[in-house]
C-alpha cells in the first residue's frame, strides 16, 4: 500500500490576530487565518481578483512566537501538512474542518505602520542566524571577482 504525503506551502497576510491557548497538558497553541490573493484574467479578458482563506495551527514554540510577533495584516509564509479533524455539535449535527498545521513559518514584508509590522526583528522557525548590515558598512568599491571564492 503506497504512502500517503501532504506538504502545503502558502504566502499571504494573516486576517485576525492570533489566538494563543494553552492544551491541558500545558502545550501551546496558536490559531489564525491566512488570506492568499490570485490575480487572474477570466475567458473574456477581464482581470479578476480572487482570495482564498486558510486556517492554521502552530504548535509550541512556532505557536508562542508567532502569537507574541505577528498581528491582523501581518505577512506570513505557512509550509506544513493539512489535517482533517471531525466532531459532532451541539445539535448532533457532523461537522469537519480541514487545517494547515505550521511546520516552518517566515514572516514576509517589512515593519509598517499599516497592519504589515510584527514588533521587532523577523523571527523565523529556521535555524541560520542572519547578522545586521548597516547601509553605511557597505563601501562603495568595485567587487573584485578573483576574491569570490566559487
Amino acid at each position: 500500500m503506497a504512502r500517503g504525503f501532504s506538504k502545503v506551502i502558502i504566502m499571504g497576510n494573516i486576517t485576525r490576530d492570533p489566538e494563543l491557548r494553552s492544551t491541558p497538558s500545558g502545550t501551546q497553541v496558536c490559531s489564525f487565518s491566512v488570506a492568499v490573493n490570485r490575480n487572474y484574467r477570466d475567458s473574456s479578458g477581464e482581470q479578476k481578483d480572487n482570495v482564498s482563506f486558510f486556517d492554521c495551527s502552530a504548535w509550541g514554540k512556532s505557536g508562542e512566537i508567532i502569537a507574541q510577533y505577528a498581528k491582523k495584516g501581518s505577512g506570513i509564509l505557512v509550509s506544513g501538512r493539512l489535517d482533517q479533524r471531525s466532531w459532532e455539535d451541539k445539535e448532533g449535527q457532523k461537522r469537519s474542518r480541514v487545517e494547515i498545521v505550521v511546520e516552518d513559518f517566515n514572516f514576509v514584508g517589512g515593519g509598517n505602520s499599516d497592519g504589515g509590522s510584527f514588533g521587532g526583528g523577523a523571527k523565523s522557525t529556521s535555524s541560520a542566524a542572519a547578522t545586521d548590515v548597516a547601509p553605511d558598512d557597505i563601501s562603495d568599491d568595485p567587487i573584485d571577482l578573483s576574491e569570490i571564492p566559487f
